[in-house]
């Protein structure tokens, strides 16, 4: 029985770091013009650091690339022009899709794409554990499980978003359907009217020429 629940346990510690591990490598292939984007969809206060490095591999000269991250009211968090890597790290005062742009410098590449590797942690992902580590002196089973309560933290925090969210969904939801049904009534009662009119003046047409 105690190796079961152990075995559960095990299986809902991982469950658990699953869900919370917000961050990982991107690779993207820029073309020679244009930009590519990545966006993701953040709550309000929230850590976020972002790692990017161009990847030249068969080309002689690094080619150099241009950066920018902004808001979801277009505040601009990072920017950054001919550079081949860099870091940007903010925490979030607004809540919605923060959006990383990257695009190449075209006079100084010669024509190919090129590859940039992308490094997007947020929440829990971007806590600098080996900082608290020194500073409260904690290590191991005690640094773990902390690590587990900021998951715990993470999810609940996530849980609370997503059901606002949802709750602004609904209410989104409910005044379309009022309108939408104001709306049929209001098409309903002028096409009633417009009706109404036609034969009213159709009568009086047929009763000036004497036809009724």
């Amino acid at each position: 029985m105690i190796m079961v629940m152990m075995k559960i346990s095990g299986v809902a510690i991982l469950l658990i770091i699953c869900m919370v591990r917000n961050g990982g490598a991107i690779w993207l292939t820029l073309p020679p013009s244009g930009t590519k984007c990545v966006s993701e969809e953040i709550q309000n206060n929230v850590v976020v650091l972002g790692d990017y490095a161009v990847v030249s591999e068969e080309q002689p000269l690094t080619p150099t690339i241009s950066v920018k991250v902004t808001s979801p009211y277009g505040n601009n968090l990072h920017k950054r022009e001919n550079t081949t890597h860099g870091q940007f790290a903010f925490t979030t005062h607004e809540a919605g899709n923060y959006l990383s742009c990257f695009w190449v410098d075209g006079y100084n590449h010669g024509g190919g794409d090129v590859s940039v590797n992308l490094d997007w942690k947020t929440g829990i992902a971007a806590k600098d554990w080996e900082s608290v580590a020194r500073k409260e002196k904690i290590e191991g089973v005690e640094l773990e499980l902390r690590k587990l309560e900021g998951s715990v933290e993470a999810i609940h925090e996530n849980l609370l978003y997503l059901k606002s969210r949802e709750a602004d969904m609904r209410n989104v939801s409910e005044k379309t359907n009022s309108r939408v049904a104001w709306y049929s009534m209001m098409s309903l009662a002028v096409c009633i009217a417009v009706s109404t009119l036609q034969l009213w003046h159709l009568k009086r047409f047929f009763q000036k020429k004497k036809l009724i």
